[in-house]
């Protein structure tokens, strides 16, 4: 259950920052549907519209990242950060991008991996090697 309300379309409308955002959402994502997490952020307007553009800036610009791999990185650090909500919605976005159940799996493969050697190597203590170093 969430611990803010989940602002309705009509509660929303009646505030014009919310509003704006939520309009620019529609705009960008091509859709009339709002998820969940914009509407718990619409609680408080102005962390809302940074949210947003901050998540346009990174997730919906041309870079050298395709859209498909960001959505599957951004799968992979939800996992470590154990979000729910966000691997159901990104794993839905990179379904949108083409995922297919392969490269789901091979993912999921990955992100198993990493999280096991990475408890390892903390487990161990082990020192990074110098070559490593970035120069």
């Amino acid at each position: 259950m969430a611990t803010v309300k989940l602002l309705s379309d009509q509660e929303a409308a009646a505030t014009p920052a919310v509003q704006a955002v939520f309009d620019d959402i529609r705009a960008t994502r091509k859709t009339d549907f709002i998820n969940n997490f914009w509407r718990a952020l619409a609680n408080d307007p102005a962390n809302l519209k940074r949210v947003w553009e901050t998540l346009k800036s990174v997730m919906t610009v041309e870079g050298a990242i395709d859209p498909l791999t960001r959505e599957m990185i951004y799968i992979a650090v939800s996992t470590a950060n154990a979000c729910q909500y966000c691997i159901q919605s990104h794993t839905a976005a990179a379904r949108a991008r083409g995922m297919t159940d392969a490269q789901h799996g091979e993912l999921l493969t990955v992100i198993g991996l990493a999280a096991q050697t990475n408890h390892l190597a903390l487990a161990m203590q082990v020192p990074p090697d110098p070559e490593f170093e970035v120069r």
